[in-house]
Formats: C-alpha cells, sequence, structure tokens
C-alpha cells in the first residue's frame, strides 16, 4: 500500500462526482504495503480507502472486490465496496483501475500476545468457511509455479549459500503434492498489518488483493510465519498452539493436516522471503515505498528446516 501514482484534490473531485459519498474533505497517501496505490479519503460522509491497482488488471479486479462484498455479507469484518452512481466497485482514475473501500475502525498492533493470536485463528477460520459459498476462482498467482519462474530472476544477486537455500528448498517443495488438503478461499496475507484492532478486540481484516483459491493450511501457516515468529524469525510456540487451536474450534483440522503443517511452514516461509528478495532487488519507483527486509524470511525459513521433526510434534491435541 504505497503511492506509485499521485492522485490530487482536484482529480478526486471529479472522479468523486459519479459517487453518492459526499464532498471531499481530505486526502492523505498510505505509506505502508509494497502492491497498490492507496489513499484515505475523508469526505462530509465519512471515511473510506481508495485504491489504484498498479499491476491487477480490471478483469482480474472483480474476483476480489466481490469476495469483499461476499464476506462482508457473512460477518467478516473486511472492507464493504463502495457502488458508483453507475452501481460499479470498480472505476478508473488516473489510467489505472480504482475503487472505494470503507475504512474500518482500529489499527494494526505489532507485538501480539497469546489472545490476540486466539482471535486471529478464529476469524481466520471464519473466513474460511464463508468463502465456500463464493463461486469464482482465483489461482494463486505467488505460487510454486511463480516461485520457479522467479527465483532464477534474483539468484544472480545472491552470496552462494543463500543461492543454494533457495534453489533446494524450491527442489524440496516440488517433491509434496497436497491434492487431498482442504481448500478454498484463502487471504494468502494474514500479516499483523492486515489484521485491525480495537481496544484489544479484532475489528477488521484488510487487503484481499492476493486471496485466491488454494489450501487452507497454506493460508494458516502463512498467518503462522508472521503472527507467531519473533523478530530474530524463531518460533513462538504458545502463539501459535493459541492460533491452531482456536482455528481448530471453528473449522477442526483433519488428520492429513497434521501430517502437512512442518512443509506447508517451509513453503509459506519460502514465498515471502522469494517476494521479498524481488522486491529488493528489483524495485518499482514510487512516491512513498516501503520495501520490507527479505532476511526475516530467509531466518523463519531456516528455522522451519533446523526444528521440522519438532514442529511435527507440536499440534492441536
Amino acid at each position: 500500500m504505497s503511492v506509485y501514482t499521485t492522485v490530487t484534490s482536484d482529480d478526486l473531485n471529479v472522479w468523486l462526482k459519479g459517487y453518492a459519498i459526499g464532498a471531499l474533505s481530505d486526502l492523505q497517501g498510505i505509506a505502508s504495503g509494497i502492491e497498490n496505490t492507496n489513499y484515505f479519503v475523508t469526505t462530509n460522509h465519512g471515511r473510506y480507502v481508495l485504491t489504484l491497482f498498479e499491476k491487477l488488471t480490471a478483469q482480474e479486479l472483480p474476483y476480489f472486490i466481490n469476495l469483499m462484498a461476499h464476506l462482508a455479507q457473512h460477518g467478516i469484518p473486511c472492507p464493504s465496496p463502495v457502488a458508483s452512481l453507475e452501481n460499479s466497485y470498480l472505476g478508473e482514475l488516473n489510467g489505472k483501475p480504482a475503487s472505494l473501500v470503507s475504512c474500518l475502525q482500529g489499527k494494526s498492533i505489532e507485538q501480539p500476545t497469546t489472545d490476540h493470536c486466539a482471535q486471529v485463528g478464529e476469524m481466520l477460520a471464519s473466513i474460511h468457511l464463508a468463502g465456500k459459498s463464493y463461486a469464482p476462482a482465483m489461482e494463486n498467482s505467488r505460487g510454486p509455479h511463480w516461485w520457479k519462474m522467479t527465483a532464477p530472476e534474483v539468484m544472480p544477486h545472491l552470496p552462494m549459500a543463500e543461492a543454494e537455500l533457495l534453489r533446494e528448498e524450491i527442489r524440496y517443495q516440488a517433491l509434496y503434492r497436497f491434492q487431498d488438503l482442504p481448500k478454498g478461499v484463502i487471504h494468502a496475507d494474514l500479516f499483523r498489518d492486515n489484521i485491525l484492532f480495537h481496544e484489544n478486540k479484532l475489528s477488521g481484516v484488510i487487503d484481499f488483493y492476493y486471496a485466491c483459491n488454494d489450501v487452507w493450511l497454506y493460508d494458516i501457516a502463512i498467518t503462522v510465519n508472521d503472527w507467531c515468529v519473533t523478530s530474530e524469525g524463531q518460533l513462538d510456540r504458545e502463539r501459535m498452539l493459541a492460533l491452531l487451536k482456536s482455528y481448530h474450534a471453528v473449522r477442526p483440522f483433519s488428520a492429513i493436516e497434521r501430517g502437512a503443517w512442518p512443509v506447508m511452514l517451509r513453503a509459506a516461509a519460502l514465498r515471502f522471503w522469494l517476494s521479498r528478495l524481488y522486491d529488493f532487488h528489483f524495485p518499482r519507483p514510487g512516491e512513498l515505498t516501503h520495501a520490507k527486509d527479505p532476511v526475516h524470511f530467509q531466518r523463519v525459513l531456516q528455522g522451519h528446516i533446523a526444528f521440522q521433526t519438532e514442529l511435527q510434534r507440536i499440534w492441536v491435541q
């Protein structure tokens, strides 16, 4: 959520004539994140988030925007898309596809407790269940095919040992095919900055633009790798168990998911290590850009490799 495409108040005033949300009073760029251009938009009717999509096309976007509308209708506290006067969730602004969504109350937290993690686990299970009735499907754009295509681009920029770690992990992941694991809609990016809390209660889930159809356990692993890992990349057992138990209470795990857990944790760490490597070595120009450190997820992956046998034993009883 950086600013790559500048929007002025004059630009937005013209564009907002296509909406019934009142007169613009404030426009502020949002600096966090790395994919899209985002602004806080305040009018006399309320506060909204404006997103200009830098990579996703107008043909791809209905999956994500309609998913948010679907989840909101099913009780998930996610942004609700705002329709234009022409009853469309998607428009165009400064040459980019653009949308407005409601702005949720709360803020993200940096130091989660076991209680925070439990709330996240319950919400993630609820998202998975609510997504079962969402008919459209979207392939995971950052799955194994993307890993194989992207790794050769970043390897020349890495020290030999890191390039070998990356090559070996992609080879390792290719050995596993979990076709029987439960799957459906996943968020695929449920990091701490994509969950909002208000007065220590989970109040919002945001940024669904990596959502896709994939294995639910992979989504849980992505979430655990951020919410339940220390700044040094070490897994926090208590936080992880709090998240898993809370999830399990809503959507019970199957036996096959337990067996796949250590591999999924490694797959989730690989995906974000590789993404951050690519963004670090091939940055895009932006007015307010924020590239994240790839070393953190290298450490997370190495920790999962070192403690794979122990990870098999730590599970919901």
